[in-house]
């Protein structure tokens, strides 16, 4: 009997080591070494070696940096060569080639790029032609022009949780190559849910499943498997979930796309919550219901948080409270989201900043924006901390913080300048001055740079064609 038990209670533990294996992200990196030049993003894909980012040098001279890191604003000058931050220089330092250009911002706040981990960039607006809120033509001319409000509210990074088809896709790629002016991208691809779960209530054509749609409906492990898979196919740089589902088609989806070596965020509410925790999710969107239990969970597994209070606020300012969905079955206001997020930070759990502004909320930035700041402040951060996770944090929530979210040497160059102190005071990140992405002045003096083509020469006829 002694035997039996410990043989038992063996193979019970080694179940819980093999559960718990396929639970982690499968970390690719491993494969990689210090050579090897890879996509800035979550993909880690092998890329030929050659210019990153323009040529030469660029110095922000005289401003006053605020590096992301937590440590207080101090005098300094940032370098950047190429893509890259090269030095943050004490501000008696000219250590840098003669040729560089520099910029004076004198008086001025150099802090990392905002980063926004919940947005929309495709959905339609209340007054969108019903022709055009699912055709994927008008979903890109709408993602390009929330991409300059971002760009304008100092949001260097943004996060698509959910988009129409491959646009989140398309935008991405145009953005990199410096074709039209965004904030970076990473992209979920398509919601992925259980048939009429969230995201795919009622009857619209952009949901069951189709595949240019902003919905993936799944139904069984193996399909919830498929969905990973499509994303990963088109691109995708995370997947995001979203109740309702079982808790063996949430843990097929996780264990899929933590072998493929993607981060899992979900939406999701009450025990779908602590389901998907279990099936070792990597992150929460939402300040939805969920119980004590599960915040503990969340707190010993280390899954983090986008909290994004902002949308519930305009939700019950605008509406009076969130209706006519299956999966809101459940009482919320805005003093509960508040005091759901104080627990989640008492309990320890690492939050980052997102909006998600749908329908046409983003003509609000950058308040919005600013609006969530404010509530992190009154949910317990500070002021600078508030802005540590709006740059550093969301990018270790990203898993790109070798890359981004805060200035230091070797960091990729995506910066903000603006006046006044918003370490200080929020409000001030209103005023924005210049903005950097990946090397390059997307935006001075306010305005949006865009820079102007060079012409290609003609073709010259050949010999055979002139005769």
């Amino acid at each position: 009997m002694v035997t039996t038990s410990r043989c038992l209670l063996t193979l019970a533990l080694l179940s819980a080591s093999v559960c718990a294996a396929q639970e982690r992200l499968y970390d690719r990196k491993q494969w990689l070494d210090s050579t090897t030049v890879v996509s800035d993003d979550p993909r880690h894909v092998p890329v030929a070696p050659g210019q990153r980012g323009p040529e030469g040098w660029l110095v922000l001279k005289g401003g006053r940096v605020f590096d992301g890191t937590g440590a207080a604003a101090v005098d300094a000058n940032v370098v950047i060569e190429g893509n890259r931050i090269s030095a943050v220089l004490p501000a008696s330092s000219t250590q840098w080639p003669s040729q560089a250009q520099v910029i004076d911002v004198s008086g001025r706040t150099v802090m990392p790029g905002l980063i926004d981990l919940h947005t929309h960039l495709s959905y339609s607006e209340p007054d969108t032609p019903s022709e055009e809120a699912d055709d994927d033509a008008a979903a890109a001319l709408r993602g390009a022009e929330r991409l300059r409000y971002f760009l304008e509210s100092g949001v260097t990074t943004v996060r698509d949780v959910g988009g129409q088809g491959a646009v989140p896709f398309v935008l991405k790629r145009w953005v990199a190559q410096n074709r039209i002016p965004g904030p970076r991208i990473f992209a979920a691809g398509q919601l992925i849910t259980g048939t009429g779960g969230h995201g795919a209530e009622g009857l619209r054509p952009s949901c069951h499943g189709a595949s240019n749609g902003r919905t993936r409906e799944a139904s069984g492990p193996d399909d919830w498997r498929e969905a990973v898979r499509e994303q990963f196919k088109r691109g995708a740089d995370l997947i995001k979930l979203a109740s309702h589902y079982s808790r063996d088609e949430v843990r097929a989806a996780i264990d899929e796309a933590h072998s493929l070596g993607l981060k899992v965020t979900v939406d999701a509410e009450t025990q779908y919550i602590q389901w998907a925790v279990e099936a070792g999710v990597d992150s929460v969107e939402h300040p939805l219901p969920r119980t004590p239990e599960t915040i503990r969970l969340m707190a010993s597994r280390k899954v983090d948080s986008v909290p994004t209070l902002v949308p519930y606020i305009y939700i019950f300012d605008l509406d009076g409270g969130y209706f006519d969905s299956t999966s809101r079955r459940f009482s919320f206001s805005k003093a509960a989201n508040l005091a759901l997020f104080r627990q989640m930070k008492q309990a320890g759990i690492r939050m980052g900043v997102g909006t998600d502004l749908v329908t046409d909320w983003f003509r609000y930035l950058p308040q919005s924006y600013i609006t969530e700041l404010q509530q992190f402040v009154a949910g317990g951060y500070t002021v600078p901390q508030a802005l540590v996770a709006a740059t550093r944090t969301s990018a270790q929530i990203l898993g790109m913080d070798d890359k981004l979210g805060t200035l230091q040497p070797g960091k990729l160059a995506d910066v903000i300048v603006l006046d006044g102190r918003p370490d200080e005071r929020l409000e001030d990140l209103k005023k924005l001055r210049l903005a950097i992405r990946d090397g390059h002045v997307v935006l001075q003096d306010g305005r949006i740079v865009s820079t102007p083509h060079v012409p290609r020469p003609e073709p010259v006829p050949s010999r055979e064609q002139s005769k």
